[in-house]
């Protein structure tokens, strides 16, 4: 059957277990897909073709006999951080990288729940950029606008599922990297809670700011994709309990004190607002308003944060450059802020990790009198291809700042947000908001997201199309 790019996660393990379509025809026409727009959109670093369809035969066999798993034969995709056992993880970085030889842990459940692995999604390099290009793969393009970028890291991941090449994708977020390009091609996005998606074999990714998220159109298919993938392997530091956040879609969340926060957390460089996107995220909370929720402006107590972040990033910078097998063929940017965490990795760094907690109890306070935050999950619409990839350090840590200061105080704190899709600005560009929560919120923050879903159809709308017109994909 021709590939019907509408069918997203939820409806491909219907049609699958129904028998109106096996596993080989959807990732035939997932291939197909990809190949048609790599040229364009370039979203995948590494397609397992022979793999994936030898994974869905296999699928196949099993369905014709009975067998019944969450993601049975359907393709998904996951970023280029994650382990997939006979695949190199480059992480964004050029190079020859030697393939590894296990599955990381979410691909292990992913692989558990019957998913076929159609490949591996480009991300910047170390993920370290709100924008997914480099030397090492070229530049990956927003299906929405192809002048401009998808967001980063999780860019490729973000830009396959928004043009209909995979029904949902597995990233990562370290300061905003899976909402932040969710929000810049109309997708949802969910940063979990710390630990609800493995990142083994590191305990901790990144000193345990970054988490593995998925992005979809659909908040069911973004929790359905999530639920599958959750889990911990035995020596995981972060163990929390396992929530179905599938079952929390469609519930009534009741009628909630929701927080529109505006002001963007302090950060040592400016940052603003920008009006068009200010507008937006306003009529979504007005949205929420006409449903029924009290909506008033607050922002969290955030204080300082910052000074917790940054040294946890660039120590785990520092942690990735020691182990790259070409440290001389990465960015210079890379290299400065591997430097800045050699120096911060002893007295800094455990001061960042014991403020912690302490952050979370003053601005797990203001859940006293709040049940979630409204935020913009970034300050200006994607920009376009190149503007930010030849900056030196400063300058790309001031064009950083300036466009997504919102999403990385929830990587400090843990906790989990979502984005949702917000509407769009200029010509056609998406914006997104992120609706965040304290410890183990997420069942909340999805039952909100689908009641926002359901009024605003959001993944209704669709790219222009990316695929030529004779493509067999088309």
């Amino acid at each position: 059957m021709p590939y019907d790019r509408s069918a997203g996660l939820a409806e491909s393990v219907r049609a699958l277990a129904a028998g109106e379509v096996t596993s080989r025809q959807l990732v035939e026409a997932c291939l197909a897909r990809i190949e048609a727009t790599q040229d364009s959109l370039n979203a995948f670093r590494i397609v397992r073709t022979s793999a994936a369809l030898a994974e869905a035969d296999a699928a196949d066999r099993e369905l014709a006999d009975g067998v019944r798993r969450p993601l049975l034969g359907v393709p998904v995709a996951v970023k280029d951080d994650m382990d997939v056992a006979g695949e190199p993880t480059a992480f964004g970085c050029r190079g020859d990288f030697p393939p590894v030889a296990e599955d990381g842990e979410a691909v292990r459940r992913l692989r558990a729940a019957g998913a076929v692995i159609i490949g591996k999604t480009n991300t910047c390099e170390l993920g370290q950029w709100p924008f997914t290009e480099g030397p090492a793969f070229g530049d990956t393009r927003n299906p929405w606008q192809l002048r401009h970028t998808p967001g980063g890291s999780s860019g490729g991941s973000a830009a396959a599922v928004a043009a209909g090449l995979v029904p949902a994708a597995l990233g990562s977020d370290g300061a905003g990297s899976v909402r932040i390009p969710a929000s810049w091609t109309h997708l949802v996005g969910i940063k979990p809670q710390r630990g609800r998606i493995s990142t083994w074999p590191r305990g901790e990714s990144f000193q345990g700011i970054t988490v593995n998220g998925t992005l979809a159109r659909t908040v069911a298919d973004a929790a359905l994709l999530l639920d599958a993938a959750s889990g911990n392997h035995p020596q995981d530091p972060h163990q929390p309990p396992r929530l179905a956040l599938a079952d929390a879609v469609g519930r009534d969340p009741g009628r909630l004190r929701i927080a529109l926060s505006l002001k963007p957390p302090f950060t040592a460089l400016p940052a603003r607002l920008q009006p068009d996107v200010r507008a937006r995220v306003v009529e979504l909370a007005e949205k929420l308003a006409a449903l029924g929720h009290t909506v008033e402006e607050a922002d969290p107590p955030y204080g300082q944060i910052g000074l917790s972040f940054m040294p946890r990033a660039t120590v785990g910078i520092a942690e990735r450059v020691r182990e790259a097998p070409h440290p001389r063929l990465l960015d210079r940017r890379t290299l400065e802020a591997a430097r800045l965490g050699r120096l911060l990795g002893g007295l800094p760094l455990r001061a960042a990790r014991r403020a912690e907690a302490g952050l979370q109890r003053r601005i797990g306070g203001f859940f006293a009198s709040y049940d979630v935050v409204l935020a913009p999950t970034t300050a200006a619409p994607p920009p376009r291809i190149g503007a930010l990839l030849g900056l030196g350090q400063f300058a790309t840590d001031r064009a950083m700042i300036a466009a997504c200061p919102y999403a990385w105080p929830w990587n400090v704190l843990g906790w989990p947000g979502v984005n949702v899709p917000a509407g769009f600005v200029g010509d056609g560009l998406p914006v997104g908001a992120q609706l965040l929560g304290p410890a183990d919120s997420e069942p909340l923050l999805v039952s909100v997201a689908a009641q926002l879903e359901a009024a605003l159809r959001w993944h209704e709308h669709w790219p222009p199309r990316a695929v030529p017109a004779d493509s067999p994909a088309a």
